[in-house]
């Protein structure tokens, strides 16, 4: 076959002509690469100038995140759990009503090609696109508070028993040994 007519038959392929596990499934998705300082944010070609932003890791710049958002349509988006540093982007974009996918860093890195923090949030924002990435379980936000008090508690506990013992160590080093007071018995006269 001539090389005209491969040319000719490759523009004839339409998008619904593709199979199914190859067309677009989130159209309006997003891509965010969180880190600790800085959060890149990647939305479809042609919904801004820019399709790829950097934003700062501070309250007002995650407000700003999620009206860039709003203003390109997008209505879902796909962040890897980066330590800690994705709650409080992953709440925000919740409460003003995205539908956010949480996704483990080690399902998204398997695949080789990406380079740089840039390219991390586009790939993000290509995979959520084509439905390929699953959300991370999330309870409820009930849950997520009583399990922070818990977690609060027993960090609390765990100090005091430090603290504590650092008391007994600094008596010890005076010599005040108090667990030796109470285990003996008074001595009596005679």
């Amino acid at each position: 076959m001539s090389q005209r007519k491969r040319k000719t038959r490759k523009s004839k392929i339409h998008v619904n002509n593709l199979p199914q596990h190859l067309r677009h499934i989130n159209l309006s998705a997003a891509g965010i690469d969180i880190g600790s300082d800085r959060h890149l944010v990647a939305v479809p070609e042609g919904s801004d100038d820019v399709s790829v932003r950097q934003f700062g890791a501070f309250t007002s710049d995650l407000h700003e995140i999620a009206d860039w958002l709003d203003k390109c349509g997008v209505t879902t988006v796909a962040m890897e759990s980066t330590g800690v540093y994705w709650i409080p982007l992953f709440e925000l974009l919740e409460q003003r009503g995205f539908e956010v996918k949480l996704v483990d860093a080690r399902h998204v890195k398997n695949v080789s090609g990406r380079k740089s923090d840039v390219l991390d949030c586009q790939w993000l924002q290509q995979l959520h696109t084509y439905g390929l990435l699953q959300g991370a379980f999330r309870p409820p936000d009930e849950v997520c508070i009583l399990r922070s008090y818990a977690r609060q508690k027993e960090m609390l506990t765990q100090a005091s028993s430090m603290h504590i013992q650092h008391m007994q160590k600094a008596l010890q080093q005076m010599n005040l040994l108090l667990h030796n007071v109470c285990q003996t018995s008074p001595v009596s006269p005679g």
